[in-house]
């Protein structure tokens, strides 16, 4: 009996660990752009490979966009410290809330734009600490362009 147990845990326990695993992509939010079918703040998945780049917003694609049209790839963050949870946890207890007033927190964006002939546009979106990189790496792979670090650029008025 222990073996007959043993020999399906086997069998389920790798199947059920690779069920939720689609179509590897990038899961990123949608911070604005010219994408008519997306909100702020929207969750999207982004899967590049070297004949396009797509925007799916659940199983619907939202945009599907050539590498070769691409025209910038760009890079930003927003760091900010975290003064709301620190307020919240001096409530309970003010050492606390005190060092985490001194933590921060980083949000990385990536901005994509694209001119196929008339027919432009661009988007930003918001990565995962742990996928920025990736996205970087595969949108500068498939267009062909350095990824431009819009925190180092100045605005002139």
């Amino acid at each position: 009996m222990k073996s007959v147990v043993a020999v399906i845990l086997c069998l389920i326990i790798p199947t059920a660990m690779f069920a939720g695993t689609s179509q590897p992509g990038f899961k990123v939010k949608y911070d604005g752009g010219s994408l008519q079918d997306a909100k702020a703040g929207a969750d999207l998945s982004l899967f590049v490979d070297s004949n396009s780049v797509r925007i799916m917003k659940g199983t619907t694609e939202i945009a599907n966009i050539l590498p070769s049209t691409i025209t910038e790839v760009s890079y930003g963050q927003d760091v900010h410290r975290r003064v709301g949870a620190a307020i919240g946890l001096a409530v309970i207890s003010l050492g606390i809330g005190a060092l985490m007033v001194l933590t921060k927190s980083k949000k990385h964006f990536v901005g994509l734009t694209w001119a196929d002939g008339d027919k432009k546009g661009g988007f930003a979106m918001q990565c995962d600490k742990n996928d920025y990189r990736g996205v970087l790496a595969a949108l500068e792979g498939v267009s062909g362009k350095k990824a431009v670090n819009s925190d180092a650029m100045t605005v002139k008025n």
